[in-house]
Protein backbone atom coordinates (compact mmCIF):
# COMPACT_ATOMS: atom_id res chain seq x y z
CA UNK A 1 0.00 0.00 0.00
CA UNK A 2 1.05 3.63 0.31
CA UNK A 3 3.63 4.63 2.63
CA UNK A 4 2.79 7.26 4.59
CA UNK A 5 5.98 10.12 4.19
CA UNK A 6 6.93 12.97 6.03
CA UNK A 7 7.48 15.91 3.85
CA UNK A 8 6.09 19.49 2.85
CA UNK A 9 6.61 21.70 -0.34
CA UNK A 10 5.38 25.11 -1.34
CA UNK A 11 4.62 26.60 -4.66
CA UNK A 12 2.30 29.73 -5.61
CA UNK A 13 0.34 30.78 -8.76
CA UNK A 14 -2.33 33.38 -9.65
CA UNK A 15 -5.32 31.09 -10.20
CA UNK A 16 -5.68 27.99 -8.43
CA UNK A 17 -8.14 25.46 -9.32
CA UNK A 18 -9.51 22.80 -7.16
CA UNK A 19 -10.76 19.99 -8.46
CA UNK A 20 -10.82 18.67 -12.37
CA UNK A 21 -14.20 17.44 -13.33
CA UNK A 22 -16.48 19.43 -15.26
CA UNK A 23 -16.17 23.18 -14.19
CA UNK A 24 -12.67 22.80 -12.86
CA UNK A 25 -11.22 22.85 -16.56
CA UNK A 26 -13.50 25.59 -17.99
CA UNK A 27 -12.26 27.93 -15.61
CA UNK A 28 -9.07 27.45 -15.85
CA UNK A 29 -9.07 26.85 -19.74
CA UNK A 30 -10.67 30.35 -19.54
CA UNK A 31 -8.35 32.02 -17.04
CA UNK A 32 -5.28 30.43 -18.81
CA UNK A 33 -7.09 31.91 -22.59
CA UNK A 34 -8.01 35.53 -21.17
CA UNK A 35 -4.49 35.67 -19.20
CA UNK A 36 -1.62 33.42 -21.14
CA UNK A 37 1.19 34.89 -18.98
CA UNK A 38 -0.56 34.01 -16.03
CA UNK A 39 0.45 31.15 -13.71
CA UNK A 40 -2.62 28.43 -13.41
CA UNK A 41 -3.35 25.52 -11.49
CA UNK A 42 -5.69 22.60 -11.94
CA UNK A 43 -5.73 20.57 -8.80
CA UNK A 44 -7.36 17.35 -8.38
CA UNK A 45 -7.12 14.50 -5.49
CA UNK A 46 -7.25 11.66 -8.77
CA UNK A 47 -6.55 12.49 -12.09
CA UNK A 48 -7.55 15.21 -14.18
CA UNK A 49 -7.78 13.25 -17.87
CA UNK A 50 -10.25 10.33 -16.18
CA UNK A 51 -11.89 12.50 -12.85
CA UNK A 52 -15.14 14.27 -12.09
CA UNK A 53 -18.65 13.37 -12.78
CA UNK A 54 -18.01 13.09 -16.70
CA UNK A 55 -15.34 10.72 -16.05
CA UNK A 56 -17.45 8.31 -18.21
CA UNK A 57 -19.17 11.17 -20.33
CA UNK A 58 -22.85 12.14 -20.29
CA UNK A 59 -25.65 11.72 -22.27
CA UNK A 60 -26.82 14.64 -22.83
CA UNK A 61 -27.11 18.69 -21.75
CA UNK A 62 -30.20 18.88 -19.27
CA UNK A 63 -30.64 22.82 -20.06
CA UNK A 64 -29.39 23.88 -23.33
CA UNK A 65 -30.83 27.36 -23.52
CA UNK A 66 -30.35 27.87 -27.88
CA UNK A 67 -32.27 30.59 -29.64
CA UNK A 68 -35.48 29.30 -31.46
CA UNK A 69 -36.11 26.95 -28.30
CA UNK A 70 -36.04 29.00 -25.58
CA UNK A 71 -35.12 32.45 -24.30
CA UNK A 72 -33.02 33.77 -20.89
CA UNK A 73 -36.38 35.13 -19.61
CA UNK A 74 -37.86 31.34 -20.34
CA UNK A 75 -35.72 29.59 -18.77
CA UNK A 76 -34.96 31.96 -15.65
CA UNK A 77 -38.38 32.16 -14.91
CA UNK A 78 -38.65 28.21 -15.42
CA UNK A 79 -35.87 27.91 -12.40
CA UNK A 80 -37.78 30.80 -10.37
CA UNK A 81 -40.48 28.91 -10.17
CA UNK A 82 -39.18 25.35 -10.05
CA UNK A 83 -37.34 26.16 -6.83
CA UNK A 84 -40.03 27.60 -5.19
CA UNK A 85 -39.03 31.45 -5.98
CA UNK A 86 -36.09 31.62 -3.74
CA UNK A 87 -33.76 32.15 -6.67
CA UNK A 88 -31.08 34.90 -7.40
CA UNK A 89 -31.97 35.77 -10.37
CA UNK A 90 -28.93 37.39 -11.74
CA UNK A 91 -26.68 34.30 -11.74
CA UNK A 92 -29.68 31.80 -13.62
CA UNK A 93 -29.94 34.66 -15.86
CA UNK A 94 -26.61 35.09 -17.22
CA UNK A 95 -26.18 31.27 -16.96
CA UNK A 96 -28.98 31.29 -19.71
CA UNK A 97 -27.25 34.57 -21.80
CA UNK A 98 -24.35 32.12 -22.01
CA UNK A 99 -24.58 29.08 -22.14
CA UNK A 100 -25.25 28.68 -26.19
CA UNK A 101 -21.80 30.04 -26.58
CA UNK A 102 -20.50 27.17 -24.14
CA UNK A 103 -22.60 24.70 -26.30
CA UNK A 104 -20.50 26.04 -29.69
CA UNK A 105 -17.14 25.72 -27.87
CA UNK A 106 -17.84 22.68 -26.83
CA UNK A 107 -18.62 21.54 -30.23
CA UNK A 108 -15.65 23.09 -31.25
CA UNK A 109 -13.65 20.23 -29.21
CA UNK A 110 -14.72 17.74 -31.18
CA UNK A 111 -17.81 16.87 -29.04
CA UNK A 112 -20.63 16.22 -30.98
CA UNK A 113 -24.39 17.55 -30.36
CA UNK A 114 -27.63 15.78 -31.59
CA UNK A 115 -28.61 17.91 -34.80
CA UNK A 116 -31.40 17.61 -37.46
CA UNK A 117 -31.40 17.09 -41.14
CA UNK A 118 -31.25 20.81 -41.26
CA UNK A 119 -28.15 21.25 -39.38
CA UNK A 120 -29.63 22.43 -36.47
CA UNK A 121 -28.92 21.39 -32.72
CA UNK A 122 -32.24 18.94 -32.00
CA UNK A 123 -33.12 20.08 -28.84
CA UNK A 124 -36.06 17.87 -26.80
CA UNK A 125 -38.79 18.79 -24.48
CA UNK A 126 -39.12 18.02 -20.63
CA UNK A 127 -39.32 21.12 -18.44
CA UNK A 128 -42.56 23.05 -18.54
CA UNK A 129 -41.30 26.06 -20.17
CA UNK A 130 -39.22 25.95 -23.04
CA UNK A 131 -37.27 22.82 -24.54
CA UNK A 132 -34.04 22.32 -23.34
CA UNK A 133 -32.15 18.92 -23.45
CA UNK A 134 -30.21 18.37 -25.77
CA UNK A 135 -29.08 14.61 -26.83
CA UNK A 136 -25.15 14.40 -27.31
CA UNK A 137 -24.35 10.85 -29.77
CA UNK A 138 -20.48 10.85 -28.42
CA UNK A 139 -21.13 11.72 -24.89
CA UNK A 140 -18.57 9.09 -24.08
CA UNK A 141 -15.85 11.62 -24.78
CA UNK A 142 -16.49 14.24 -23.16
CA UNK A 143 -13.87 14.00 -20.57
CA UNK A 144 -11.60 13.22 -23.32
CA UNK A 145 -12.14 16.44 -25.28
CA UNK A 146 -11.88 18.33 -22.18
CA UNK A 147 -8.90 17.29 -21.49
CA UNK A 148 -7.37 17.56 -24.67
CA UNK A 149 -8.02 21.06 -24.51
CA UNK A 150 -5.86 21.43 -21.07
CA UNK A 151 -3.30 19.58 -22.81
CA UNK A 152 -3.18 22.05 -25.40
CA UNK A 153 -3.46 24.94 -23.35
CA UNK A 154 -0.26 24.01 -21.07
CA UNK A 155 -2.51 24.49 -17.86
CA UNK A 156 -0.12 22.97 -15.26
CA UNK A 157 -2.25 20.29 -14.05
CA UNK A 158 -1.10 18.80 -10.00
CA UNK A 159 -2.98 15.25 -10.05
CA UNK A 160 -3.36 13.51 -6.77
CA UNK A 161 -3.17 16.05 -4.52
CA UNK A 162 -6.24 16.37 -2.40
CA UNK A 163 -6.96 20.13 -0.87
CA UNK A 164 -8.11 19.71 3.01
CA UNK A 165 -8.52 23.61 4.06
CA UNK A 166 -7.84 26.99 2.64
CA UNK A 167 -5.68 29.46 3.60
CA UNK A 168 -7.45 32.97 4.17
CA UNK A 169 -5.98 36.42 5.21
CA UNK A 170 -8.44 38.49 6.95
CA UNK A 171 -10.88 38.30 4.53
CA UNK A 172 -9.07 37.71 1.74
CA UNK A 173 -8.15 33.96 0.26
CA UNK A 174 -4.85 33.34 0.46
CA UNK A 175 -4.11 29.42 -1.37
CA UNK A 176 -4.71 26.18 -0.22
CA UNK A 177 -3.50 23.84 1.86
CA UNK A 178 -3.22 19.80 -0.21
CA UNK A 179 -1.96 16.25 0.63
CA UNK A 180 -0.82 13.95 -1.32
CA UNK A 181 -3.03 10.70 -1.73
CA UNK A 182 -0.92 8.67 -2.92
CA UNK A 183 2.21 9.62 -0.06
CA UNK A 184 0.57 11.88 2.25
CA UNK A 185 3.33 14.64 1.63
CA UNK A 186 2.07 18.28 1.88
CA UNK A 187 2.21 20.67 -0.77
CA UNK A 188 0.70 24.74 0.28
CA UNK A 189 -0.21 26.56 -2.85
CA UNK A 190 -0.04 30.61 -2.41
CA UNK A 191 -2.60 31.90 -4.75
CA UNK A 192 -4.47 35.18 -5.24
CA UNK A 193 -7.64 33.70 -6.26
CA UNK A 194 -9.12 30.21 -5.55
CA UNK A 195 -12.11 28.68 -7.97
CA UNK A 196 -13.41 25.81 -5.65
CA UNK A 197 -15.29 23.10 -8.25
CA UNK A 198 -15.24 20.25 -6.00
CA UNK A 199 -18.94 18.89 -7.06
CA UNK A 200 -21.77 17.54 -5.33
CA UNK A 201 -21.70 16.18 -1.20
CA UNK A 202 -22.61 12.99 -2.98
CA UNK A 203 -21.54 10.49 -0.06
CA UNK A 204 -24.01 12.17 2.71
CA UNK A 205 -26.97 9.73 2.80
CA UNK A 206 -26.27 5.87 2.51
CA UNK A 207 -27.67 4.32 -0.56
CA UNK A 208 -30.12 1.80 0.68
CA UNK A 209 -28.35 -0.92 -0.87
CA UNK A 210 -25.65 -0.20 2.36
CA UNK A 211 -22.47 0.17 -0.41
CA UNK A 212 -20.52 3.03 0.53
CA UNK A 213 -19.90 4.23 -3.05
CA UNK A 214 -22.92 2.57 -4.53
CA UNK A 215 -24.65 6.57 -4.64
CA UNK A 216 -26.55 8.20 -7.06
CA UNK A 217 -23.74 11.24 -7.51
CA UNK A 218 -19.90 10.54 -8.32
CA UNK A 219 -18.98 8.92 -4.99
CA UNK A 220 -15.39 10.54 -5.42
CA UNK A 221 -17.69 14.03 -4.31
CA UNK A 222 -17.83 13.66 -0.55
CA UNK A 223 -18.19 17.24 0.25
CA UNK A 224 -15.17 18.66 1.16
CA UNK A 225 -15.82 21.68 -1.42
CA UNK A 226 -18.72 21.99 1.24
CA UNK A 227 -16.66 21.83 4.44
CA UNK A 228 -13.61 23.95 3.24
CA UNK A 229 -15.96 26.77 1.96
CA UNK A 230 -17.55 26.28 5.80
CA UNK A 231 -14.30 26.30 7.73
CA UNK A 232 -12.65 29.10 5.63
CA UNK A 233 -15.60 30.95 6.90
CA UNK A 234 -17.83 31.56 3.58
CA UNK A 235 -21.29 31.33 3.24
CA UNK A 236 -23.53 28.56 1.87
CA UNK A 237 -27.15 28.84 1.27
CA UNK A 238 -30.17 26.41 1.73
CA UNK A 239 -28.27 23.23 2.72
CA UNK A 240 -31.65 22.33 3.58
CA UNK A 241 -32.60 21.81 0.00
CA UNK A 242 -31.16 18.07 -0.09
CA UNK A 243 -30.80 17.09 -3.29
CA UNK A 244 -33.38 13.50 -3.57
CA UNK A 245 -33.80 11.45 -6.88
CA UNK A 246 -35.36 9.04 -8.94
CA UNK A 247 -33.21 6.10 -9.84
CA UNK A 248 -33.29 2.52 -10.57
CA UNK A 249 -33.73 0.90 -7.77
CA UNK A 250 -30.82 -1.31 -6.43
CA UNK A 251 -28.74 -0.08 -9.23
CA UNK A 252 -29.10 3.53 -7.60
CA UNK A 253 -28.19 5.21 -10.49
CA UNK A 254 -30.69 7.70 -12.84
CA UNK A 255 -34.07 6.19 -14.56
CA UNK A 256 -33.17 8.77 -16.98
CA UNK A 257 -36.28 10.96 -17.74
CA UNK A 258 -34.09 13.43 -20.12
CA UNK A 259 -33.49 10.21 -22.28
CA UNK A 260 -36.20 8.42 -22.16
CA UNK A 261 -39.22 11.12 -21.94
CA UNK A 262 -38.73 12.93 -25.04
CA UNK A 263 -38.64 9.46 -26.83
CA UNK A 264 -41.85 8.68 -25.49
CA UNK A 265 -41.36 7.27 -21.88
CA UNK A 266 -42.69 8.19 -18.47
CA UNK A 267 -42.96 7.49 -15.02
CA UNK A 268 -45.93 4.90 -13.74
CA UNK A 269 -47.12 3.47 -10.71
CA UNK A 270 -47.70 -0.30 -10.43
CA UNK A 271 -50.83 0.10 -12.85
CA UNK A 272 -49.25 1.50 -15.63
CA UNK A 273 -51.09 4.68 -14.84
CA UNK A 274 -49.46 7.94 -15.50
CA UNK A 275 -49.49 10.25 -12.42
CA UNK A 276 -47.34 12.83 -12.82
CA UNK A 277 -47.37 15.25 -15.84
CA UNK A 278 -43.73 16.15 -15.97
CA UNK A 279 -40.93 14.05 -14.91
CA UNK A 280 -38.32 17.65 -14.81
CA UNK A 281 -37.38 17.06 -11.60
CA UNK A 282 -38.12 19.18 -8.80
CA UNK A 283 -38.63 18.81 -4.79
CA UNK A 284 -42.42 19.28 -5.75
CA UNK A 285 -42.16 16.22 -8.25
CA UNK A 286 -40.06 14.45 -6.24
CA UNK A 287 -42.64 14.83 -3.14
CA UNK A 288 -45.51 13.44 -5.72
CA UNK A 289 -42.83 10.26 -6.18
CA UNK A 290 -42.65 9.87 -2.93
CA UNK A 291 -46.26 9.83 -2.16
CA UNK A 292 -47.23 7.45 -4.95
CA UNK A 293 -44.14 4.84 -3.97
CA UNK A 294 -45.89 4.77 -0.08
CA UNK A 295 -49.22 4.64 -1.20
CA UNK A 296 -51.38 1.52 -2.33
CA UNK A 297 -50.51 2.45 -5.41
CA UNK A 298 -46.82 1.77 -5.35
CA UNK A 299 -44.17 0.96 -6.45
CA UNK A 300 -42.99 3.57 -9.15
CA UNK A 301 -41.44 2.17 -12.46
CA UNK A 302 -40.77 4.20 -15.37
CA UNK A 303 -42.32 2.86 -18.48
CA UNK A 304 -41.02 1.84 -21.83
CA UNK A 305 -42.45 -0.55 -22.84
CA UNK A 306 -45.29 0.59 -25.24
CA UNK A 307 -42.54 2.05 -27.40
CA UNK A 308 -41.53 0.68 -31.16
CA UNK A 309 -38.04 -1.37 -31.28
CA UNK A 310 -36.73 1.44 -33.10
CA UNK A 311 -37.05 3.70 -29.89
CA UNK A 312 -36.37 1.34 -27.38
CA UNK A 313 -32.58 -0.01 -29.00
CA UNK A 314 -31.79 4.26 -29.46
CA UNK A 315 -32.41 4.71 -26.00
CA UNK A 316 -30.56 1.43 -25.07
CA UNK A 317 -27.73 2.99 -27.07
CA UNK A 318 -27.67 5.92 -25.04
CA UNK A 319 -28.04 4.34 -21.74
CA UNK A 320 -26.02 1.36 -21.74
CA UNK A 321 -22.73 3.37 -23.21
CA UNK A 322 -22.33 7.04 -21.46
CA UNK A 323 -22.02 8.10 -17.97
CA UNK A 324 -22.77 4.74 -16.57
CA UNK A 325 -22.40 1.81 -18.70
CA UNK A 326 -22.80 -0.68 -16.48
CA UNK A 327 -26.38 -0.40 -16.29
CA UNK A 328 -27.08 -2.55 -19.45
CA UNK A 329 -25.30 -5.43 -17.30
CA UNK A 330 -27.73 -5.32 -14.52
CA UNK A 331 -30.79 -4.90 -16.26
CA UNK A 332 -29.21 -8.55 -17.97
CA UNK A 333 -28.62 -9.97 -14.48
CA UNK A 334 -31.97 -9.17 -13.23
CA UNK A 335 -33.73 -10.10 -16.60
CA UNK A 336 -34.83 -6.42 -17.15
CA UNK A 337 -36.15 -6.44 -20.82
CA UNK A 338 -36.98 -2.40 -21.76
CA UNK A 339 -39.44 -4.14 -24.36
CA UNK A 340 -41.60 -6.34 -22.02
CA UNK A 341 -41.57 -5.13 -18.66
CA UNK A 342 -41.53 -1.72 -17.03
CA UNK A 343 -38.14 -0.46 -14.62
CA UNK A 344 -38.73 -0.15 -11.21
CA UNK A 345 -37.36 3.02 -9.79
CA UNK A 346 -37.04 4.38 -5.70
CA UNK A 347 -35.83 7.43 -4.68
CA UNK A 348 -32.05 8.22 -3.66
CA UNK A 349 -29.97 8.92 -0.71
CA UNK A 350 -29.79 12.39 0.50
CA UNK A 351 -27.02 15.00 -0.50
CA UNK A 352 -25.78 18.50 -1.59
CA UNK A 353 -25.53 19.34 -5.29
CA UNK A 354 -26.93 22.88 -6.69
CA UNK A 355 -27.11 20.60 -10.19
CA UNK A 356 -29.93 19.17 -9.20
CA UNK A 357 -31.60 21.20 -6.21
CA UNK A 358 -30.10 24.36 -4.72
CA UNK A 359 -28.10 23.62 -1.86
CA UNK A 360 -24.03 25.22 -2.22
CA UNK A 361 -21.69 27.85 -1.27
CA UNK A 362 -23.61 31.21 -1.87
CA UNK A 363 -22.11 32.86 -5.09
CA UNK A 364 -23.60 35.74 -6.97
CA UNK A 365 -23.51 36.22 -10.98
CA UNK A 366 -19.60 36.20 -10.92
CA UNK A 367 -18.95 33.07 -9.04
CA UNK A 368 -17.93 35.00 -6.19
CA UNK A 369 -18.39 33.67 -2.70
CA UNK A 370 -18.92 35.86 0.35
CA UNK A 371 -14.23 35.40 0.69
CA UNK A 372 -12.55 37.94 -1.21
CA UNK A 373 -10.96 36.11 -3.95
CA UNK A 374 -12.45 32.78 -3.63
CA UNK A 375 -14.86 31.01 -6.39
CA UNK A 376 -17.25 28.83 -6.40
CA UNK A 377 -18.98 26.78 -9.44
CA UNK A 378 -20.72 23.70 -10.50
CA UNK A 379 -22.60 21.37 -8.14
CA UNK A 380 -20.84 22.55 -5.19
CA UNK A 381 -22.33 26.68 -5.95
CA UNK A 382 -25.84 27.70 -5.03
CA UNK A 383 -26.77 28.68 -8.85
CA UNK A 384 -29.86 26.15 -8.34
CA UNK A 385 -30.72 23.31 -11.21
CA UNK A 386 -27.24 23.89 -12.66
CA UNK A 387 -26.04 20.20 -14.57
CA UNK A 388 -23.23 19.49 -16.40
CA UNK A 389 -23.58 22.54 -18.94
CA UNK A 390 -23.93 24.98 -16.10
CA UNK A 391 -20.97 23.62 -14.72
CA UNK A 392 -19.00 24.71 -18.17
CA UNK A 393 -20.50 28.06 -18.04
CA UNK A 394 -20.19 29.03 -14.42
CA UNK A 395 -16.67 27.44 -14.35
CA UNK A 396 -16.09 29.97 -17.42
CA UNK A 397 -17.53 32.67 -15.66
CA UNK A 398 -15.65 32.18 -12.87
CA UNK A 399 -12.42 31.69 -14.29
CA UNK A 400 -12.57 34.93 -16.98
CA UNK A 401 -13.36 36.74 -13.39
CA UNK A 402 -10.98 35.57 -11.25
CA UNK A 403 -7.89 36.22 -13.62
CA UNK A 404 -8.88 39.83 -13.86
CA UNK A 405 -9.36 40.12 -10.04
CA UNK A 406 -5.73 37.95 -9.41
CA UNK A 407 -4.25 40.47 -12.01
CA UNK A 408 -5.01 43.56 -9.56
CA UNK A 409 -3.75 41.86 -6.23
CA UNK A 410 -0.75 40.74 -4.61
CA UNK A 411 -0.73 37.70 -2.67
CA UNK A 412 -2.00 37.79 0.72
CA UNK A 413 -0.23 37.01 3.78
CA UNK A 414 -1.22 33.76 6.09
CA UNK A 415 -0.17 32.65 9.42
CA UNK A 416 2.21 29.87 9.27
CA UNK A 417 0.50 28.44 12.11
CA UNK A 418 -2.29 27.46 10.12
CA UNK A 419 -0.09 24.98 8.35
CA UNK A 420 0.98 23.30 10.92
CA UNK A 421 -2.51 23.21 12.84
CA UNK A 422 -3.70 21.47 9.44
CA UNK A 423 -0.93 19.10 9.46
CA UNK A 424 -1.55 18.13 12.89
CA UNK A 425 -5.27 17.89 12.15
CA UNK A 426 -4.55 15.33 8.42
CA UNK A 427 -1.90 13.12 10.42
CA UNK A 428 -3.83 12.37 13.90
CA UNK A 429 -4.83 9.56 12.68
CA UNK A 430 -1.72 8.38 11.63
CA UNK A 431 0.09 8.66 14.95
CA UNK A 432 -2.02 6.01 16.68
CA UNK A 433 -1.27 2.07 16.89
CA UNK A 434 -4.99 0.79 16.60
CA UNK A 435 -8.38 2.03 16.19
CA UNK A 436 -11.45 2.70 14.00
CA UNK A 437 -10.96 2.65 10.50
CA UNK A 438 -12.08 5.72 8.26
CA UNK A 439 -14.98 3.36 6.78
CA UNK A 440 -16.87 2.48 10.35
CA UNK A 441 -16.41 6.38 10.62
CA UNK A 442 -18.33 7.26 7.15
CA UNK A 443 -20.95 4.06 6.99
CA UNK A 444 -22.35 5.61 11.15
CA UNK A 445 -22.26 8.66 9.61
CA UNK A 446 -23.93 8.27 6.75
CA UNK A 447 -26.45 5.73 8.49
CA UNK A 448 -27.05 8.01 11.03
CA UNK A 449 -28.20 10.76 8.34
CA UNK A 450 -30.59 8.46 6.71
CA UNK A 451 -32.05 7.13 10.23
CA UNK A 452 -32.97 10.65 11.03
CA UNK A 453 -32.32 13.13 8.46
CA UNK A 454 -33.84 11.35 6.09
CA UNK A 455 -36.99 13.40 4.28
CA UNK A 456 -39.98 13.43 5.62
CA UNK A 457 -37.99 15.49 8.56
CA UNK A 458 -39.20 15.17 11.71
CA UNK A 459 -37.78 17.94 14.78
CA UNK A 460 -37.30 14.92 17.27
CA UNK A 461 -35.18 13.35 14.91
CA UNK A 462 -32.67 15.69 13.53
CA UNK A 463 -31.99 16.89 17.29
CA UNK A 464 -31.09 13.42 18.22
CA UNK A 465 -29.05 13.46 14.76
CA UNK A 466 -26.81 16.31 16.41
CA UNK A 467 -26.56 14.27 19.27
CA UNK A 468 -25.50 11.06 17.46
CA UNK A 469 -23.25 12.88 15.30
CA UNK A 470 -21.41 14.37 17.98
CA UNK A 471 -20.46 11.21 19.05
CA UNK A 472 -19.32 9.91 16.01
CA UNK A 473 -16.86 13.01 15.90
CA UNK A 474 -16.23 12.27 19.04
CA UNK A 475 -14.94 8.69 17.76
CA UNK A 476 -13.30 10.71 14.66
CA UNK A 477 -10.86 12.86 16.44
CA UNK A 478 -9.89 10.73 19.24
CA UNK A 479 -10.03 7.06 17.86
CA UNK A 480 -9.34 6.73 13.99
CA UNK A 481 -7.09 5.01 12.73
CA UNK A 482 -5.05 4.93 9.22
CA UNK A 483 -2.13 2.57 8.73
CA UNK A 484 -1.28 4.04 4.67
CA UNK A 485 -1.99 7.08 2.66
CA UNK A 486 -5.19 5.78 0.78
CA UNK A 487 -6.39 5.13 3.75
CA UNK A 488 -5.82 8.56 5.34
CA UNK A 489 -7.83 10.16 1.86
CA UNK A 490 -10.39 8.48 3.04
CA UNK A 491 -10.64 9.64 6.86
CA UNK A 492 -10.29 13.05 5.48
CA UNK A 493 -13.43 12.19 3.36
CA UNK A 494 -14.99 10.83 5.97
CA UNK A 495 -14.44 14.00 8.32
CA UNK A 496 -16.15 16.14 5.23
CA UNK A 497 -19.29 14.22 5.19
CA UNK A 498 -19.34 14.26 8.85
CA UNK A 499 -18.66 17.99 8.65
CA UNK A 500 -21.84 18.54 6.13
CA UNK A 501 -24.21 16.10 7.80
CA UNK A 502 -23.78 18.67 10.94
CA UNK A 503 -24.71 21.63 8.59
CA UNK A 504 -27.68 19.36 6.86
CA UNK A 505 -28.98 18.68 10.39
CA UNK A 506 -28.73 22.34 11.88
CA UNK A 507 -30.03 24.03 8.36
CA UNK A 508 -32.89 21.80 8.83
CA UNK A 509 -33.82 22.64 12.12
CA UNK A 510 -33.51 26.84 11.34
CA UNK A 511 -35.93 27.10 8.63
CA UNK A 512 -39.08 26.20 10.51
CA UNK A 513 -41.24 26.05 7.57
CA UNK A 514 -41.67 22.85 4.78
CA UNK A 515 -40.37 24.35 1.58
CA UNK A 516 -39.19 22.39 -2.09
CA UNK A 517 -41.29 19.60 -1.88
CA UNK A 518 -39.67 16.99 -0.29
CA UNK A 519 -36.55 18.27 -0.24
CA UNK A 520 -37.08 20.01 3.56
CA UNK A 521 -40.30 18.48 4.19
CA UNK A 522 -40.97 19.01 7.85
CA UNK A 523 -43.64 17.45 8.66
CA UNK A 524 -44.54 19.45 12.13
CA UNK A 525 -44.11 22.89 9.70
CA UNK A 526 -46.56 23.81 7.16
CA UNK A 527 -44.79 26.27 4.34
CA UNK A 528 -44.35 29.84 5.50
CA UNK A 529 -44.21 32.30 2.63
CA UNK A 530 -44.22 35.33 5.11
CA UNK A 531 -41.19 34.19 7.51
CA UNK A 532 -39.20 32.20 4.93
CA UNK A 533 -39.14 33.52 1.66
CA UNK A 534 -35.39 33.76 2.24
CA UNK A 535 -32.44 32.48 1.54
CA UNK A 536 -30.81 30.98 4.35
CA UNK A 537 -27.47 31.57 4.77
CA UNK A 538 -24.80 28.94 6.60
CA UNK A 539 -21.13 30.07 8.08
CA UNK A 540 -19.06 29.07 10.72
CA UNK A 541 -19.89 30.19 14.61
CA UNK A 542 -17.38 31.61 16.92
CA UNK A 543 -18.25 27.91 19.28
CA UNK A 544 -16.60 25.93 15.90
CA UNK A 545 -20.39 25.16 15.57
CA UNK A 546 -22.63 26.26 12.17
CA UNK A 547 -24.91 29.41 12.73
CA UNK A 548 -27.20 30.38 9.89
CA UNK A 549 -29.23 33.84 9.08
CA UNK A 550 -31.80 34.80 6.67
CA UNK A 551 -31.11 36.40 3.68
CA UNK A 552 -33.14 38.28 1.09
CA UNK A 553 -34.32 36.64 -2.27
CA UNK A 554 -32.75 39.92 -4.53
CA UNK A 555 -35.15 41.78 -6.76
CA UNK A 556 -36.15 39.44 -9.72
CA UNK A 557 -35.22 39.94 -13.17
CA UNK A 558 -37.61 38.62 -15.12
CA UNK A 559 -41.12 39.20 -13.11
CA UNK A 560 -43.14 36.12 -11.90
CA UNK A 561 -47.02 36.14 -12.40
CA UNK A 562 -49.02 35.07 -9.36
CA UNK A 563 -50.59 32.43 -11.42
CA UNK A 564 -47.36 31.16 -12.33
CA UNK A 565 -45.65 30.54 -9.15
CA UNK A 566 -47.16 27.32 -7.64
CA UNK A 567 -47.09 25.74 -11.01
CA UNK A 568 -45.40 23.05 -9.92
CA UNK A 569 -47.49 22.42 -7.33
CA UNK A 570 -50.18 20.77 -10.00
CA UNK A 571 -48.24 18.30 -11.44
CA UNK A 572 -50.55 15.10 -10.22
CA UNK A 573 -52.32 13.75 -12.77
CA UNK A 574 -56.26 13.36 -11.66
CA UNK A 575 -58.61 10.81 -12.30
CA UNK A 576 -60.92 13.00 -13.90
CA UNK A 577 -58.14 13.03 -16.53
Amino acid sequence: MDEIKEGIEQIECDVLVIGGGTAGPMAALKAKRKNPKANVILLDKANVKRSGAISMGMDGLNNSVIPGYATPEQYTKEITIANDGICDQAAVYRYAEECYGIIQELDSFGIRFQKDNNGEYDVKKVHHIGTYVLPMPNGDTVKKALYRQLRKSRINIVNRYMATRLLTSGDRVAGAICVNTRSAEFLVVKAKAVIMCLGAAGRLGLPTSGYLYGTYENAANSGEGYAMAYHAGAALANLECYQINPLIKDYNGPACAYVAGPLGGYTTNAGGDRFIECDYWSGQMMQEFYDELQSGNGPVFLKLNHLAEETISEIERILHIVERPTRGHFHEGRGTDYRKQMIEMHISEIGFCSGHSASGVYVDENARTTIKGLYAAGDMANVPHNYMLGAFTNGAIAGEDAIDYAADVDFAAFDEADILAEKTRVLAPTRRDDGVPPNQIEYKTRRLVNDYLQPPKVTAKMELAQQRLAEVRDDMNNAMYVSNAHELMRSLEAASILDCADMAAHASLYRTESRWGLYHNRVDYERNDKDWFCHTLLTKGKNNSPTSRKEAVKPYIVDIADDEKDAYNHQRVTAAE
